[in-house]
């Protein structure tokens, strides 16, 4: 029994026993299931079994203390009280707003500096080295890229080495052959 809801959007239903059932592949998941899923940009909703009510914001911020509790911190002490003091005042309601704009300029600015990187490196020595670096910048933000693929496997460490051993001797033939017109 296969459920989405009509934008393609996995149903997940949240028992009283606290068990989350994923509609879509008939089975029982777990929060971790569903951060991974998170990561992978699939879209769910979360709805109490009995009431059907929509209770995804309160299981993702479930998921968010889960991850903080494992020393995997992103939120700094300061802006959750920051954000604490925001309850009831009469700001509140454009918080949420700022905050997805805040991540989404974040976003942007990761994609620029992407670009700007591979640009300054484009044809020098150090264009690998970069290339591999960005690969693990990716990786490391893929949780922030909703909908995002899984960033592609990198390369097996013996061929980097390789790429880099034929880069250097590329370099050197180069240097050879200005030093060969400086005599010549």
């Amino acid at each position: 029994m296969k459920k989405q809801s009509e934008d393609g959007v996995v149903i997940i239903k949240k028992y009283a026993n606290r068990r989350l059932y994923n509609t879509e592949s008939s089975s029982y998941i777990t929060l971790d299931h569903l951060a991974e899923m998170t990561r992978k940009g699939r879209e769910f909703k979360v709805v109490d079994a009995k009431t059907d009510e929509d209770i995804t914001h309160n299981v993702l911020t479930q998921i968010i203390m889960e991850e903080e509790s494992r020393g995997q911190t992103m939120l700094p002490v300061n802006f959750l009280r920051q954000l604490i003091a925001m309850y009831g005042d009469s700001m509140q309601a454009m918080v949420p707003g700022y905050l997805e704009a805040s991540m989404e300029t974040f976003r942007r600015n990761q994609a620029q500096f992407k670009s700007a990187v591979e640009g300054a490196f484009a044809n020098s020595p150090f264009a690998e080295i970069a290339k591999r670096n960005m690969e693990m910048f990716e990786v490391a933000a893929a949780a922030f890229k909703p909908g995002a693929k899984p960033a592609a496997a990198p390369e097996t460490e013996v061929q980097r080495k390789n790429d880099e051993i034929d880069a250097l001797k590329a370099q050197l033939a180069e240097l050879q052959g200005k030093i060969d017109k400086l005599k010549g």
